[in-house]
């Protein structure tokens, strides 16, 4: 576990609890060794994990497409920023730079790339463990969801253990360690429906 990518807001949120566990993740990266991937911003959650691994004497890769380079959001501090023309590409980037990815509480665009790198899992277009850190329960209701997806046979039962869950960074990355891929996601033929 060289490099960890991590999915999270631009803003701080309602809870200070939010930048806390954001920072309290940045430590953990730092202390371990892992590279933290992230969106490139020094605002937000998003500021607040790169300036923690930083702190730590850890090492932080930025990836940000350049119209928003061009909004001055980009960090100004990091060991390394790579520069991309669209959301596509930095996210696609950031999987290939990771060995797994980390969500911690934000919007919509962190869902999103949550779901997709989710999605790719499924797909078997990568083995890499995918983990929620639920500070202060922020995602409960996401992993309600999650369950209800799979009790309506929407989600299949071997994905549902894809999403590893904690409330705690250290124990959070301490799963990824043993973190054991599903098979390839199977498909029923119309004559099995």
């Amino acid at each position: 576990m060289q490099a960890l990518a991590v999915f999270c807001g631009s803003s701080q949120g309602a809870h200070p609890s939010y930048m806390k566990g954001a920072q309290v993740l940045g430590e953990q990266l730092a202390k371990r060794n892992i590279t933290l991937i992230y969106g490139g911003s020094s605002i937000g959650l998003m500021g607040a994990v790169a300036d923690s691994t930083l702190a730590n004497g850890g090492k932080v890769i930025g990836v940000i497409p350049k119209f928003l380079q061009d909004k001055e959001i980009a960090h100004p501090n990091l060991s390394d920023l790579v520069i991309v023309d669209s959301m596509h590409e930095r996210k696609h980037k950031m999987e290939e730079l990771a060995d797994g990815f980390i969500m911690l509480p934000g919007g919509c665009g962190t869902l999103e790339e949550f779901f997709e790198v989710f999605t790719w899992g499924q797909l078997g277009l990568h083995q890499k463990p995918i983990g929620i850190l639920n500070i202060d329960h922020y995602f409960d209701l996401l992993i309600s969801l999650i369950t209800h997806m799979n009790e309506q046979q929407f989600l299949q039962d071997k994905f549902l253990k894809m999403a590893l869950v904690s409330e705690s960074p250290a124990e959070l990355i301490q799963q990824f360690y043993t973190y054991t891929p599903p098979e390839v996601k199977t498909f029923l033929k119309r004559s099995q429906t």
